[in-house]
């Protein structure tokens, strides 16, 4: 368990505490690209980290992210006018650029000098990957973009989407580097990787830390079949990779690794983003069979309300839980993967507990060794940035070398040479 001083230490994200200085080190997923289709286009509210900002895709295709009231009267930028390289407030007319430079300031005369010292607050960001990234923290820090496997892929062989999360981020991270959860709340045969973690509900779990967070290795007795082993990459500060089952090619059609970034929109909100990337240079990610998966795990189009990223199952309904269903074909009777894991992390505590859950109440066991270890790397980052220190996995030299890796190995066999795709990547 965590003391309670521990548990809102790494919890609470927003400017000035310590996990939201943690969080400002990394570049930040803001939005997707989609989000921001043309240039010119309409400007999307963004939330990150607790703060309110303002995305708009300027004139020549630069991404700009600002702050989301003018610093004139602190009128909403929102409605602006995007145009000519820059967004204008329609209450008095000041127009700033992507940087977030005053270039336009009509109220004033043609001498004053004033639109010179003029600014609102603006956030570098990059595009790739079909995401737009940001920096939030101080410049003198700012490190390279990040350079994950799954971002270098062709968008061929990518696969990006995101979905909202009605809970706090960690809450999110956590349930994703909790392999034994699989073997229970999604307990239905959709397809044989849930079969394998069936066999055996008790893993036995490996934690190697790293320079960029840690790999954690999962085993599961499968009787004469040998033993299912998964390789899992926790990467600072909320990255989750995870074997995709590449022996098994009923599931694929090509081999396809995954994971997830649960990015903090505040302290009680998170963007769950999504990611999948295939390993074959040969083959790319058929986009039908992509958007089935997203359909079984209850993030497809028709899953959400439209208009948002919002699942239409979702904590103000139960879930649309059928009682029926939970006797006769899942261990949950709730609808798709993504929306059980939800259903459990969203409801976490008590309605005193606010929107972060109470771990002083906890009983932790063997198979939490990766929850206890990511805590203690979040606690660590906390303490390296209050000394003036870099955390773990902003350079990207510390990832971009990994990759998740799952198999059935052998009875009596090492996983380790057993590995039909080994852990260096391709792309």
């Amino acid at each position: 368990m965590l003391s309670n001083e521990d548990n809102i230490r790494i919890t609470r994200v927003s400017r000035g505490t310590p996990m939201g200085d943690v969080m400002r080190r990394y570049w930040q997923p803001a939005a997707l690209s989609s989000e921001l289709p043309e240039p010119d286009g309409a400007p999307v509210r963004v939330r990150l980290l607790g703060e309110d900002l303002i995305a708009f895709r300027d004139t020549n295709g630069k991404v700009g992210l600002v702050e989301a009231y003018c610093p004139h009267r602190r009128a909403p930028m929102f409605y602006g006018r995007n145009e000519d390289c820059g967004l204008r407030c329609v209450y008095h007319g000041w127009k700033f650029d992507a940087e977030g430079n005053c270039v336009d300031l009509p109220t004033e005369p043609a001498s004053s000098k004033m639109k010179d010292h003029i600014k609102i607050g603006a956030y570098p960001t990059f595009e790739k990957a079909d995401i737009v990234w940001a920096y939030l923290g101080p410049q003198e820090n700012m490190p390279p973009p990040p350079d994950y496997e799954w971002m270098r892929a062709p968008a061929t062989h990518r696969w990006v989407t995101k979905t909202y999360e009605e809970c706090n981020w960690l809450q999110a991270l956590e349930g994703g580097l909790d392999t034994a959860h699989s073997s229970y709340l999604h307990r239905e045969k959709l397809w044989p990787g849930a079969e394998l973690r069936m066999r055996d509900g008790a893993p036995r779990l490996e934690v190697e830390k790293s320079d960029f967070g840690y790999s954690y290795i999962s085993h599961r007795n499968s009787g004469a079949d040998g033993t299912y082993v998964r390789v899992y990459q926790y990467v600072m500060p909320y990255q989750q990779m995870r074997g995709g089952v590449t022996k098994l090619k009923e599931r694929w059609e090509v081999p396809t690794l995954d994971g997830h970034l649960w990015v903090p929109i505040d302290d009680a909100q998170t963007w769950s983003y999504n990611f999948a990337w295939g390993i074959d240079h040969n083959h790319p990610l058929p986009r039908d069979h992509m958007e089935k998966i997203d359909t079984t795990a209850g993030r497809g189009p028709d899953d959400l309300i439209p208009g948002t990223f919002k699942p239409k199952r979702n904590l103000a309904n139960d879930y649309l839980i059928d009682r029926q269903r939970q006797k006769t074909v899942s261990f949950t009777g709730i609808t798709g993967l993504n929306t059980q894991d939800f259903a459990l992390q969203e409801s976490m505590g008590t309605q005193d507990d606010g929107p972060i859950c109470d771990r002083t109440q906890e009983h932790l066991g063997s198979s939490d060794k990766a929850i206890i270890a990511m805590r203690n790397l979040l606690l660590e980052a906390t303490r390296e940035v209050a000394a003036g220190k870099q955390p773990k996995g902003v350079d990207p030299k510390s990832h971009s070398h990994i990759r998740p890796f799952d198999t059935l190995v052998p009875p009596n066999a090492d996983w380790r040479k057993e590995m039909e795709y080994d852990l260096r990547p391709k792309w």
